[in-house]
Parts: C-alpha cells; structure tokens; sequence
C-alpha cells in the first residue's frame, strides 16, 4: 500500500483544505453548507480548536469574488498566531498585517517549507502553483475557458485564445500532483469544456473538480468522461468529503 501524501477536503464550491506531511492549506474558503443541505456533513475542520492545534497553516484566496473570499478568515488568526494568509493583490483589507502576502501574476514567494507561484486567470486575480512537502498542487481560482452561449462569436473566440495561452504557459510546472479545476454547469453543455483541455495538456495525476456550487452532480458527470481520457479524476458528493492522495 502506498504512501498517504495527502488528505483533501472538500468545504463548498472551490473551498479545499489539505492536509499534508507538515503543512496544512485552505483554499478559497468562501462558506460552508447549511446543515439542513443534503451536500453538507458536519465537520470540525475548520472550528477554533482544530485551527488553534494546526502547524504550518497557510490560507489561500485567488481573488476578491465574494464566492472565493470571505474575511471571515482573518478571524482565524484569533486562535492560531502563526496562521500566514496568501491573497491575490485585487483583495483590498482596511489592516496590513506581517501574516498577509500579496501576489500578482508571474510572482513567486516562498516560505518556511513552501514555495508558490501566481500564475494568471481568465477572470479576476490569480490562479496559484504550490509546491509543498514533495507535492506540486495547482489551484485555478476562476482559471477557466468560459464559453457562454450568449456572448458573440468575438467574445467566444478571444475567451477560449486567452485560456489557451494561460494553459500553456502552466505546462512548465508539468508533472502536477493534485489539480483543483472549475467544472461549472452554468456553462451547460460546455461545463467542461476548460476541465477537458486542463486535463489533456497538463494530465495532472489527480483532477478534482470544483465551482459548481450546489450542483454536485455534475462531478459525477465529469468523472465518467474523464475515464475515458484515462484521467483520475474525484467525484464530489458533500461537504466535508475525505480525499486521500
């Protein structure tokens, strides 16, 4: 049997904290699920006592949208002081802090035991490149080829040309272990239309969808068509679900 390298868990929509050999990562945190949702299994996760006991605690946001955002966060470091928050430069907060890094496209930082690149998105803010305890993990953000049937043939052509470049410029950070992915079914027959081509020009070892905010079904959906690009890809059934890599 091998190695547990990681544990993910699914929070809501493009929210994911993982836990790996000496770190532990929060991802676009944005909420969590009302109890009464069927989607939604309860958790101490993220309560004040399991952050307050966490090492190496690291809180990511690509960017300002209020479903990828929530200063609620900053609540966090109340309980554990060591806490480090890495935001896309678009985030505005009132109190700079030593605790807070800001990063635009292109930059890189690294930390005690991690390294991370910012690299672009085809909406607002970044999409960020980790590389931690012997794991390369990629996180999109609102990284995504958005084809909306209503734009016009201009709009749709310049969205799927800005994704492309995007996506080529990641190939040189190929192998990825664990790639978070937007797999949305407002675009409706074109939900995976990004998550298709991700998959195919950087085959990432694990693809685990996200962005698709109650509709977890359509990761079900996902996952079967993936199969037949033989890329393991994660299907998302609740909140709080376990991941293990």
């Amino acid at each position: 049997m091998s190695e547990i390298q990681a544990k993910i868990y699914y929070i809501y929509h493009s929210g994911f904290a993982i836990k790996t050999k000496n770190h532990f990562l929060i991802f676009d945190y944005f909420k969590e699920p009302l109890e009464k949702d069927e989607t939604h299994h309860k958790s101490e996760l993220l309560s004040s006592e399991n952050i307050k006991n966490m090492k190496n605690v690291f809180v990511f946001a690509t960017h300002s949208h209020a479903d990828h955002f929530n200063s609620r966060i900053l609540e966090w470091e109340k309980y554990n002081r060591n806490i480090k928050y890495i935001f896309s430069e678009d985030i505005k907060i009132s109190v700079n802090k030593p605790s807070y890094s800001f990063m635009e496209e292109g930059e890189e930082k690294s930390f005690e035991g991690l390294y991370v690149k910012a690299y672009g998105s085809t909406d607002i803010g970044i999409s960020f490149l980790v590389k931690v305890d012997g794991l390369t993990i990629f996180h999109a953000g609102d990284l995504n080829w958005w084809h909306w049937k209503e734009d016009s043939a201009e709009e749709q052509s310049l969205a799927e040309s800005s994704f492309k470049a995007h996506i080529e410029k990641l190939k040189e950070e190929k192998p990825i272990d664990i790639a978070f992915f937007p797999v949305d079914s407002r675009l409706q027959e074109f939900y995976c239309l990004g998550g298709d081509y991700f998959s195919q020009e950087i085959n990432p070892d694990l693809f685990i969808p996200m962005h698709f905010g109650d509709d977890v079904g359509v990761t079900k959906k996902f996952v079967e068509k993936m199969k037949k690009r033989n890329i393991k890809a994660v299907e998302i059934n609740y909140s709080g679900q376990e991941i293990i890599y």
